[in-house]
């Protein structure tokens, strides 16, 4: 160990945190988990990453890596390991003007990059929250407020910057490591450490943004009504249901449908969204036209003790009313959890189901069942959460890593079917043979 640490502090340029020192106590946590790491690594460029690799693997330490450590399972970080930080890894930089590509810092966020692109008039389809990292949100997926028109933020990816398990720094895109760059495109970290993103990002002139709501009661006829009127909407829309919100009244909360049409044209975006506002008592409308950029939420840090317990799943055409129907049924009752249905399609449907690792490209939805509380509030909700689970499991398909709060077998072969999770272990068995990098939803090497 002390040489390992000596050969890390000769070559390591960035910031070493220790136990004890001032900037431990905020380093050690991630945003949704605290952990109590023996060394706490913030790299300056991917040749410190390589350092760092080195260093946990030839100390025999477990490693986690952070991005914007949003992950629900609490991956960014752990006990008596090592924790690389990548937030000084940031920079977004346009490659290509004429194609748009935009090379982005592994450990940047999407607020960052929204606001550096909006000058130059564009974007990336990414998620829905600033603080997100670009990292854990692109490699398991990246459902957002353009996946329909643009498709998954992986799906703009064309090529990376990533540190291997040996600590070698490597060029993955389909001409260099091919293999590589279909696996990082949706199995999360399980293949190394992704120093530098290459996005061929979109022109923007804005997004005409907001929510509609409508009485709680219209529920059922609300929603099914929005899923059915989705498979024909122009795909310049994107739409996100929410409802049974326990800060908002819970089963007595409106059902609030979220609207996102690319583009400044009025003409369009009300040709997208009133057959949406026909679908019941509108009763809330703020839809008007925003920089993309100001799309994004700011991100929430749960006060201490505060858990937040949260499992998704994919919905394919035939199941939509089966799963709607559950899920207004659930969101009446008094102890429904929060309830979110994003719609996909559009973008997501036409990629080859086989062309990356994300494997749900058929699915019309993915919905998200959310508890928040006291840890004491959680446990209680949860075999009334695994019933409504049992409810909806034979017209389920698999599950969105991005929102899942465990890391079971289960849970793994949800987000990875079998067919992909064999391909994924191939890959593994090639980069990363020991399982180095097992802080994720983890496909072993064997």
């Amino acid at each position: 160990m002390s040489s390992a640490l000596e050969i890390l502090r000769r070559d390591f340029g960035g910031d070493i945190i220790e136990p004890g020192g001032a900037e431990y106590e905020s380093a050690s946590r991630s945003v949704l988990a605290s952990g109590s790491p023996d060394y706490v690594l913030r790299p300056t460029s991917a040749g410190d990453v390589r350092a760092g690799v080195r260093f946990a693997a030839g100390a025999g330490l477990v490693l986690s890596v952070r991005g914007g450590g949003h992950s629900f399972p609490g991956f960014g970080t752990n006990d008596g390991g090592v924790v690389i930080d990548l937030s000084r890894l940031a920079g977004v930089e346009i490659l290509d003007k004429e194609r748009h590509v935009v090379r982005i810092g592994g450990g940047a966020t999407w607020g960052e990059v929204a606001a550096a692109l909006a000058p130059h008039g564009l974007a990336i389809s990414s998620g829905d929250t600033r603080s997100v990292g670009v990292g854990g949100l692109t490699l398991s997926g990246g459902i957002g407020w353009l996946v329909r028109k643009h498709g998954l933020a992986l799906d703009q990816l064309v090529a990376a910057e990533v540190v291997t398990a040996g600590g070698e720094v490597v060029r993955a895109s389909t001409e260099e490591h091919p293999e590589l760059f279909w696996a990082i495109r949706g199995g999360g970290g399980n293949f190394g450490i992704v120093t530098a993103f290459e996005f061929a990002a979109h022109p923007t002139a804005g997004v005409f943004f907001g929510k509609i709501a409508f009485p709680a009661p219209e529920a059922a006829t609300v929603l099914q009504g929005w899923a059915d009127y989705l498979r024909t909407a122009p795909e310049e829309l994107t739409s996100i249901a929410e409802f049974a919100n326990p800060f908002a009244g819970g089963p007595n909360a409106p059902v609030e449908i979220h609207v996102a049409v690319d583009g400044d044209d009025p003409e369009l975006a009300a040709t997208a969204i009133d057959p949406i506002r026909r679908l019941g008592t509108v009763i809330h409308d703020d839809v008007a036209l925003k920089p993309y950029a100001d799309v994004l939420a700011d991100g929430m840090t749960p006060p201490p003790g505060i858990q937040i317990a949260t499992r998704s799943g994919f919905v394919e055409r035939g199941s939509v009313p089966a799963v709607l129907q559950i899920l207004t049924e659930v969101g009446a009752s008094e102890r429904s959890p929060f309830i979110a249905v994003r719609s996909v399609g559009g973008a997501v449907a036409r990629v080859p189901h086989d062309a990356t690792a994300y494997a749900h490209r058929h699915a019309e939805l993915m919905f998200v069942t959310t508890i928040v509380g006291p840890a004491p509030v959680v446990e209680a909700a949860r075999p009334g959460w695994e019933a409504i689970w049992e409810r909806l499991a034979p017209h389920v398909s698999g599950a969105y890593a991005n929102f899942l709060a465990s890391a079971t077998e289960e849970d793994v072969a949800a987000v990875y079917p079998m067919e992909t999770y064999g391909r994924l272990a191939a890959v593994k068995r090639r980069y990363d043979p020991g399982n180095l990098f097992a802080g994720n939803h983890n496909v072993r090497p064997q």
